[in-house]
């Protein structure tokens, strides 16, 4: 066998190095990124609870670079100045499906389930990344979608091929053979449903299915610890996994660093659930005092999605949806508000969580004003979707508050927040990573 020359990769090493050292020189030359400065009146200090101002906000790239008291902007620094506006940070939800909305469909439930697949996810998701990121959420974790759209919807926007606001995403979750995440559940067994599937029975079949969605680009797993509402299985909060399933799925989520949310309605789910070391419970609708004590024993963020109730029952009979799901929907409501009440007295760690995709998205800011009513302090609604709920995500380091090294995600309000929450329905402001998205309000 003939050797190589061996002058072929001192060579290479050489081209290697110039290239290098090209790439070192270009960077030095690059001019610095402009200066803009962000001033507004007043600003929510998200992460000590507190309103302070007037706030000159400083931004350099995609990063805020200091945040200075009073109204005195850098000379040569380009303004953005939102005059007697509230600054917060950008708005964060832990729990939406960014490949599904009731106004996207063709109005009819079986025509929708029959007729559109997983392309038709994909067309619409960019849209509904748009309407979310101009509502003011400039993060959000999507906890399931079909055929992986989510992945690809992630990657688009990080690129910055399509607008849209900074994803974590679930893939395809788990659930059970019959139960919430099996989408045949109810229809004939002759109709087949093609693509990805969460079902996963046993404990090694659902370690299997962590793996098969971590190589495939989950950023969190979710899976369905109970059954659901806007299912066909007769229950809506029996527990779906053995105690062994689940603490299975969480240990081998945290096995290859991804934190898990489980699905769960019914006291017993939540608390194996909890018991199995889950990062976060969603919906928690018949969470009980054990539960509670549990949650905040152990940590476990809570969140309940406390406005899509009213859609529901408002909108969901006019598509056709089965009746046995909006009767369903009447056990969960007002219960789930009401404990919703408990957890805030308790103090529990709760982060702000709509489902949007079962109403549509950019009414996410609707959430804020229930639950003022159901028991927060405006300020405390607004720590949820902020500084919570980076907490939750893993993200401290770089969203839900407005300091220096954090992205430039910022939104503003002409309307004070604190007096009235619902201000936050209708952002005038809103700035991902130091791009204007969308302004009613400012100097630029």
């Amino acid at each position: 066998m003939s050797k190589r020359p061996s002058f072929v990769p001192r060579l290479l090493c050489g081209a290697v190095l110039v290239a290098l050292a090209g790439q070192a020189l270009a960077r030095d030359a690059a001019p610095a990124a402009p200066l803009t400065a962000v001033r507004a009146a007043h600003w929510i200090d998200a992460e000590s609870g507190r309103e302070r101002g007037p706030v000159v906000v400083l931004v350099q790239g995609e990063r805020i670079t200091a945040v200075n008291e009073g109204t005195d902007v850098p000379a040569g620094a380009k303004l953005i100045d939102l005059g007697d506006a509230t600054l917060l940070p950008g708005l964060i939800d832990v729990h939406v499906h960014l490949t599904s909305d009731p106004t996207t469909g063709t109005g009819n439930y079986y025509q929708d389930a029959l007729t559109l697949d997983v392309i038709d996810d994909a067309v619409i998701a960019p849209t509904l990344a748009k309407r979310t990121l101009d509502a003011g959420f400039t993060t959000v974790r999507n906890v399931g979608a079909p055929g992986y759209v989510d992945v690809s919807l992630r990657n688009a926007i990080d690129r910055g091929l399509i607008p849209g606001p900074r994803m974590l995403v679930a893939t395809v979750p788990l659930g059970s053979t019959g139960g919430h995440a099996d989408d045949t559940t109810g229809f004939s067994p002759d109709i087949r449903f093609e693509g990805p599937t969460g079902v996963a029975d046993g404990v090694g079949a659902v370690r299997a299915r962590v793996r098969e969605d971590v190589k495939r680009g989950a950023d969190v797993i979710k899976f369905m610890a109970s059954a659901g509402v806007l299912s066909n299985e007769a229950s809506v909060g029996a527990p779906q996994y053995t105690q062994a399933e689940m603490d299975a799925i969480v240990d081998e989520a945290h096995r290859w660093g991804k934190k898990v949310a489980a699905h769960a309605h019914g006291a017993e789910a939540i608390k194996m659930a909890i018991r199995a070391g889950v990062d976060s419970v969603e919906h928690c609708s018949f969470i009980d005092a054990e539960g509670l004590k549990m949650a905040k024993a152990r940590g476990t963020y809570l969140d309940f999605d406390i406005y899509n109730d009213d859609y529901i029952l408002a909108e969901y009979a006019k598509l056709g949806t089965p009746p046995a799901q909006i009767a369903k929907e009447k056990l969960v409501g007002r219960v789930q508000r009401e404990n919703f009440r408990k957890a805030v007295e308790a103090g529990e760690k709760m982060a702000f969580a709509t489902d949007a995709g079962v109403y549509p998205h950019g009414w996410n800011g609707k959430q804020f004003a229930k639950m003022v009513q159901w028991g927060m302090t405006p300020m405390q609604a607004i720590q949820s979707a902020t500084w919570n709920a980076a907490d939750l995500l893993g993200w401290r380091d770089r969203v839900g508050a407005i300091k220096p090294g954090l992205y430039a995600d910022l939104v503003a309000v002409k309307a004070d927040p604190l007096k009235d929450v619902s201000a936050l329905e209708h952002v005038d402001f809103v700035m991902k990573g130091g791009v204007v998205d969308r302004s009613d309000i400012g100097e630029r």
